[in-house]
């Protein structure tokens, strides 16, 4: 990991947006149907949304140089080129080795007796109990396809490599977004878009079946409430119609109390009924997953996330149905968390537990985060609930006026910035995080207090800045310093600079810059961009999901890490200026 001085880096930024390495690095790729990682040197692990792990194939590997697109691995002597249309990949320039189909969809799952490979002629079929592959050995390459069913494996076969190949050829260059910028930026911009074009993912008759958080977080396949915001984020002007049908999918998990699971759960039959038997027989799960539907019942910020997306939906396109639709939903989820107003103070308190996007820590009392999410979905109650019912739009009116001016007796420190969360009667945790951001998105502060704010973010979270933590130049932390409290948190984020607890996470490294950018600040090009040299000088192929020095990173192909792409398009003109 990167320290003081940066290291060579194993990726090198190229003219058009795609990255160069000597070494045959990880890649990982995710098509609306296909998914999985790449070796260059003969490997590749293949996975089907909704599914799940379908099989391993090897085969004789390429040469370097490797040049890396999304989705798209080049040498002099082949390349990997994943299809859009239909669940198959090429191959070119590589001999077939081994097909090995896997005996588990998910590392969950029961195992399964491995079933002998069936040969017909050049074609190696690997079933499993939840999908197939096919894998087709011909002159220039291998034509591989996946399937729930033999059907779809086969159908896959209608395109050639001719067509695989101009479908990858256009989808790299549909992520190419910002010709215009420097190397850096242009392949940031690139990857990071992937990452949220790449989650858009499909059933086997071809309907939508969710936004991805990322390729690692498919089994069971499912779609989170807040994942999917930030990762919607860059496709509101892209793809105004998944948005819609996103929204129609949360709400199957907005229950009649207005709570909502972390996520929605969509995966296929075969892979929901082997969930639904772990879900049953492993008492910790049953207990997480209340519901058969349920990914993680009962998250504080998730009915927000829903309303906020609603919020941006109808800003994007001016389409209001979906509030309409969904309109007794959004009132039940007003009344709850009004509910949570112990004070009367405009402002919900949320109890102690480890269940909002800091899922490692038991946060309680006020919360930043938690408020700034809650003023925004009380703006898209009170902007756009008037034609539905007034009287409940001029009631969130009302709430929004009195949550502001409530909000800095609870979390405001003496150094102009907002307490992560507490009670000043209990116990407050005052260091400073990239979360609470979500204050000065949703216009929970003035324009005066967020500059304040983000001031101190600079000179507190950009690692190149402070001194008091070890690890030189590497990122933007999300917390420092780290927790005060041992016991509020668990697991990952028990340790200081890991996870909740100082990571650089790049979706929130992008909410910062967007911040920057929104309030007319210079220096957004820091957040933007150190997270991507730290991939770029690990190896890192993609938009990773956070990282620290001493503890490495998360998963690779990031659906809400996303967000510095879709800052940086948002402000491209600012951002120009700027950086310029």
């Amino acid at each position: 990991m990167t320290g003081p001085q940066a290291r060579p880096q194993v990726l090198i930024p190229l003219g058009d947006g795609q990255l160069r390495s000597m070494k045959p690095v990880l890649v990982p790729f995710m098509a609306p149907r296909l998914q999985g990682d790449c070796r260059p040197d003969g490997k590749i692990e293949l996975s089907l949304w909704g599914s799940g792990k379908l099989a391993n194939l090897t085969f004789t590997g390429w040469s370097a140089p490797f040049t890396f697109g999304p989705n798209r691995v080049e040498a002099v002597d082949g390349g990997l080129y994943v299809a859009q249309s239909a669940p198959a990949l090429f191959l070119k320039g590589a001999r077939l080795r081994t097909l090995t189909p896997a005996r588990r969809c998910a590392w969950w799952g029961s195992a399964a007796k491995r079933q002998s490979i069936e040969r017909q002629g050049e074609r190696r079929i690997a079933r499993t109990g939840w999908g197939v592959v096919i894998a087709e050995q011909r002159s220039d390459g291998i034509f591989v396809t996946c399937g729930a069913t033999m059907n779809e494996a086969q159908a896959a076969f209608d395109l050639d490599e001719a067509r695989v190949i101009a479908e990858a050829n256009g989808y790299v260059a549909r992520c190419d977004a910002m010709p215009e910028a420097a190397p850096l930026m242009r392949g940031m911009i690139s990857q990071s878009l992937h990452a949220a074009l790449s989650s858009i993912r499909q059933d086997e008759h071809g309907a939508f079946a969710g936004l991805a958080a990322g390729q690692a977080y498919s089994a069971p396949a499912r779609t989170y409430y807040r994942d999917g915001y930030w990762t919607l984020q860059a496709l509101l002007d892209r793809e105004p119609h998944i948005v819609r049908s996103q929204i129609d999918l949360l709400a199957r998990g907005i229950q009649p109390n207005g709570e909502a699971p972390s996520g929605v759960i969509l995966t296929g039959p075969a892979q929901a009924e082997e969930w639904e038997k772990v879900r049953q027989s492993h008492p910790r799960i049953k207990e997480e997953h209340l519901r058969p539907g349920d990914w993680w019942s009962d998250h504080f910020d998730s009915p927000l996330f829903f309303i906020l997306t609603i919020g941006d939906y109808i800003r994007a396109t001016g389409d209001s149905s979906p509030l309409s639709l969904h309109w007794d939903k959004v009132v039940t989820i007003f009344n709850r968390y009004c509910g949570y107003d112990e004070a009367g103070n405009g402002l919900p308190v949320k109890p102690r537990h480890d269940r909002d996007w800091a899922d490692n820590v038991y946060r309680h009392g006020y919360v930043a985060y938690d408020l700034g999410l809650w003023v925004g979905a009380l703006d898209v109650i009170a902007q756009h609930g008037g034609l539905l019912d007034q009287s409940v739009a001029s009631k969130a009116a009302a709430v929004a006026q009195k949550a502001r001016a409530s909000l800095d007796e609870v979390l405001l420190q003496p150094s102009g910035t907002y307490a992560d969360y507490g009670t000043k009667n209990d116990f407050v945790e005052d260091h400073v995080t990239l979360d609470s951001l979500t204050l000065l998105r949703f216009k929970a502060v003035s324009p005066e207090r967020a500059k304040i704010v983000l001031a101190r973010v600079q000179e507190l979270l950009e690692s190149r800045n402070n001194g008091e933590q070890p690890y030189g130049d590497w990122g933007v932390l999300c917390a420092f310093p780290p927790f005060k409290r041992p016991k509020d948190t668990r697991e990952k984020s028990y340790f200081a600079y890991r996870y909740h607890n100082g990571s650089d996470w790049p979706y929130l490294s992008g909410l910062y810059a967007e911040q920057r950018l929104a309030y007319g600040l210079d220096g957004a090009d820091y957040p933007l961009l150190r997270w991507w040299k730290t991939c770029l000088e690990e190896g890192w192929m993609g938009a990773v999901e956070y990282f620290s020095p001493p503890w490495g990173r998360g998963s690779l192909l990031q659906g809400w890490s996303s967000m510095p792409a879709a800052a940086a398009l948002a402000y491209r003109d600012k951002l120009a200026a700027s950086v310029g």
